[in-house]
């Protein structure tokens, strides 16, 4: 019988079932009412701890990356330096890359929030959090990555990376979100993604040119900071 928890799985039968729960019954369970209730309150929540975090810049990969990796040292760095030019810096609030944004948001004197979501493994809240949130739903944490950050930065990363990329540059494209370029830092990771976009989506015409330029792609924290001011520059006053 195929279990769709998983062997020695941590996640709750609750959570795996509100996406999991192909049932042939239809009728409404006490025990969904209580979920959406409880994604309610991660809704709530959220909005009111990070509605003074503004302006903010969200900087999204990989948990698995090394203190000693050029691309935990580069996002410390990048992290500071917008840090230090008045912007907040968010993350997932985990190790590697996450960490790495948050303290370098720390040693540029901005605040660095963790938007923390449980996990079987790896995400294990860092140490350089000012305001840390933790989550149950992916879904909910995105929302608050989208709403509370006026500009994204990507880093290297795996499936979790990917999935907020294309999250975004969905709402983007669809007119859900302000047309904005995401920033993917780290050309020899991004580099071989974009040329597959370009050579077999933009070629067969699923994406236009204008599409495509919503996403750059560097390694010069300047550059990054420049396309903040930028963005910033537009945005409305409050």
């Amino acid at each position: 019988m195929i279990n769709i928890y998983g062997e020695n799985s941590r996640i709750s039968k609750a959570d795996a079932e509100l996406l999991q729960s192909h049932k042939k019954c239809t009728e409404e369970t006490v025990q969904e009412v209580w979920q959406i209730m409880k994604i309610q309150a991660e809704l709530v929540n959220g909005f009111e701890a990070l509605k003074t975090i503004e302006p903010a810049i969200s900087i999204l990969g990989t948990a698995r990356t090394k203190e000693d990796h050029p691309y935990y040292k580069k996002c410390v760095e990048l992290a500071k330096l917008l840090a230090e030019n008045g912007f907040n810096i968010i993350t997932g609030g985990g190790g590697g890359i996450m960490e790495a944004g948050n303290r370098g948001a720390q040693e540029g004197k901005a605040k660095g929030i963790g938007l923390n979501i449980k996990l079987p493994r790896e995400q294990t809240p860092n140490p350089y959090q000012d305001l840390s949130l933790d989550f149950d739903y992916f879904f909910v944490r995105k929302l608050m990555f989208s709403k509370f950050s006026f500009m994204h930065v990507f880093m290297p990363g795996g499936f979790g990376t990917m999935d907020e990329l294309f999250t975004v540059l969905c709402l983007i494209q669809t007119k859900k979100m302000q047309q904005v370029p995401l920033v993917l830092y780290g050309t020899e990771f991004w580099c071989g993604m974009i040329k597959w976009i370009r050579e077999t989506m933009l070629k067969e015409g699923y994406l236009n040119d204008k599409e495509m330029d919503l996403l750059r792609i560097t390694d010069d924290p300047q550059e990054v900071l420049k396309i903040a001011k930028e963005i910033f520059a537009t945005l409305p006053d409050a």
